[in-house]
């Protein structure tokens, strides 16, 4: 009779998931949970079945046990395995059959980011003559921002780190209001919730006569 210590386990250890399993990127939204129970909003910049990298405003220590609540995949928990710049490395304690439901779940977001990338490519995105634009906050505070580059589907957003707004906060620059899916060096960028017309595209975003 085989002995327990030589079943084969339910949870692959990280190391080993690393190697079955390779990364895929995704841009993924979501909240996660550390030990001391206070949330946080995050994005997930790539995954595997057994394992997650997170860009984070609070990173942990290493070991410590994370409960995430993540767009289209829903709760998944596991414990920190490395820090990275700007957040960190989770592993994803799973069974063998939630950990294959993930895998076709990446497979599906891995496709639908290269569509999404053709798409973008498709649109263009370019840096619009005018840069300045004013830029409402999900409290409502209206400020001044400048527009790095924009196409039909959304656009990059410069703005000081302290007025940034969380992961998934709809905002308004211009007259097109997005949704903020992704932070970037000194800033963020927006999904608009409606894609713009390409002869009102600069004038709805960044507007004449708008200045800092």
């Amino acid at each position: 009779m085989q002995s327990a210590a030589a079943a084969k386990p339910l949870i692959l250890p990280f190391a080993e998931e690393r190697r079955r399993h390779q990364r895929v990127k995704v841009n993924l939204l979501g909240r996660y949970m550390l030990e001391n129970r206070h949330e946080y909003p995050c994005q997930i910049i790539n995954m595997s079945p057994g394992g997650m990298a997170l860009i984070t405003p609070a990173t942990g220590i290493l070991g410590e046990r994370v409960i995430a609540y993540v767009d289209h995949l829903g709760r998944l928990e596991g414990k920190v395995s490395r820090l990275i710049e700007n957040g960190f490395a989770m592993t994803i304690s799973a069974t063998i059959r939630k950990r294959d439901k993930l895998a076709a779940q990446l497979t599906w977001f891995a496709n639908r980011e290269m569509l999404k990338l053709l798409e973008d490519r498709r649109h263009g995105r370019f840096a619009p003559r005018n840069p300045f634009a004013r830029l409402v906050l999900p409290n409502g505070n209206n400020v001044a921002c400048r527009v790095i580059d924009l196409s039909q589907s959304g656009a990059a957003i410069s703005i000081p780190d302290d007025l940034c707004p969380p992961l998934g906060a709809m905002v308004t620059v211009g007259k097109a209001q997005g949704r903020v899916v992704r932070v970037i060096e000194n800033g963020f960028a927006i999904e608009f919730t409606r894609l713009q017309h390409p002869d009102f595209l600069e004038e709805n975003v960044t507007g004449p006569g708008i200045h800092p």
